[in-house]
């Protein structure tokens, strides 16, 4: 404002000095001689209803238009002043000369006027053409980082429905593992306690089984965490969208309102918006602008490449959980075969010495019946050799002699006697074999029960229940 001031004093300065030397050439101050000083007053116009008032005093000796003539005449007199002819002519030669040099100041003015507005006009016109174009690269700019920022919010999106995708792979292969594997295994486990005998043994069932409850346990306790940091990566996208949302509808804003700046003709705004400037201190620095796209940008594509890091470590956690399970389940199920096999030989063996032994008590009881009717034959035999003995006991005199059917029946009943005692042992070990045997039998019987309870506790049910374990990817 000041500035404009005083370009417009300088030009009515100058505009009294152009007045002031034409003056000097049309009219000789030497024919002038009464003393006067020109008073010349210029009343400046400018924006904003200010009027600026120049002053320039003349020292001449000369009156026109709003100038004020002061003679040295003396006041006290009281006669009018008289003035010459010649001071007549030389007063209206310099009216002609002051109207002429009036209109000649008129006509540069004139023309100065349309100069500074054809100069007005172009700088307007270039100003303008200046701030639309500067609106133009503004709009490109915004678009391009608006289409940035949709491609690194479709990425986005896409990372966060992948790892949805993978939280609900780990949610299920967890679920796989802790609620049907390791239930499984620890029922297969509680299962095997319930074993008799001397088939409670701490074999390699046993053991794989137990290693493979331990391996479920480590991969759950692996699978928790992996999933627990999916879902953290999720959130972190999701945070990052949310920045990205914001940046694009600001971005969509600033391009509605530069699109209608565009457009915006000098005819379509009021005089009072030109006082407006409540925004100017609100304004934000272009590389702060610039810097905020570009942060979201890098945020976006770091959470975008730590999301595909992560789906890639996902991948190979699950694949080398589930090879490692069913490696450890297989070894397993080798183990019960090997163990079902063993233990229904062991069964075979029992049964096929169970039916030896039932048909040894068969012979043994069939040869203590024959013992036993042996022996009551022997004692129908030695009856008779005592029989025969007494009654030749009974002979007369000299006829009671040791003859050699005497000496036949002594011997007779000697071996009957010893053929006896021989068949009464004969008897009483077969006897004691056969209890023996009875004993035998008893055991394989119970054996053979042990073995029959633990094929039925791993061939039925722990084969069944492990039928059910299925380790998969998802």
């Amino acid at each position: 404002m000041i500035g404009m001031i005083n370009r417009h004093a300088f030009i009515f300065c100058r505009m009294a000095f152009d007045i002031k030397r034409s003056l000097e050439k049309r009219f000789p101050w030497e024919h002038v001689n009464t003393s006067v000083i020109l008073h010349v007053s210029f009343f400046i116009i400018i924006p904003h209803h200010l009027t600026y008032e120049t002053v320039f005093l003349l020292g001449s000796k000369l009156h026109f238009g709003m100038a004020k003539i002061k003679t040295n005449v003396n006041r006290a007199s009281a006669l009018p002043v008289r003035f010459t002819l010649d001071e007549w002519h030389v007063n209206n030669q310099f009216r002609y000369r002051c109207s002429e040099a009036q209109q000649e100041l008129s006509d540069r003015r004139l023309a100065e006027a349309a100069l500074a507005c054809e100069s007005a006009k172009e700088i307007v016109k270039a100003n303008k053409e200046e701030t639309d174009h500067r609106l133009l690269e503004k709009l490109n700019d915004i678009e391009f980082r608006k289409a940035e920022l949709l491609r690194v919010r479709k990425d986005c999106v896409l990372e966060i429905d992948a790892l949805s995708v993978y939280k609900e792979r780990l949610a299920n292969v967890l679920k796989s593992v802790k609620r049907n594997a390791l239930v499984i295994c620890e029922k297969c486990l509680a299962a095997r306690e319930r074993r008799l005998g001397i088939d409670l043994v701490y074999d390699d069932v046993e053991k794989n089984l137990l290693k493979e409850h331990d391996a479920i346990k480590k991969a759950g306790s692996l699978l928790g965490r992996v999933l627990q940091e999916t879902c953290e990566q999720i959130r972190k996208l999701k945070a990052t969208l949310y920045h990205l949302d914001r940046d694009l509808e600001n971005k969509e804003s600033n391009l509605r309102i530069d699109r209608r700046n565009v457009t915006l003709k000098e005819t379509d705004c009021t005089r009072s918006v030109c006082r407006s400037t409540s925004c100017f201190d609100k304004s934000v620095a272009l590389n702060e602008w610039e810097l905020q796209t570009n942060t979201n940008i890098i945020d976006a594509n770091k959470e975008g490449n730590s999301a595909k890091q992560l789906r890639c470590y996902v991948d190979t956690i699950i694949k080398k959980t589930i090879d490692d399970l069913d490696k450890q389940k297989n070894d397993t199920n080798e183990a019960f075969r090997q163990r079902i096999e063993e233990t229904r030989e062991a069964k075979t063996k029992l049964e096929l010495q169970h039916s030896e032994i039932i048909k040894q008590v068969a012979a043994m009881s069939n040869n203590i019946a024959n013992l036993k009717k042996t022996i009551a034959d022997k004692e129908g035999y030695m009856a008779l050799a005592y029989a025969r003995l007494n009654y030749r006991c009974q002979r007369p005199g000299m006829e009671c002699t040791q003859d050699f059917v005497e000496a036949n029946l002594v011997k007779e009943i000697h071996e009957l006697r010893n053929v006896a005692a021989n068949l009464q042992r004969t008897l009483c070990e077969a006897e004691g074999s056969l209890r023996y045997l009875l004993k035998t039998q008893v055991q394989l019987e119970e054996d053979i029960n042990v073995k029959t309870n633990t094929l039925k506790l791993d061939e039925v049910e722990c084969a069944t229940l492990r039928q059910s374990i299925d380790y998969r990817a998802y």
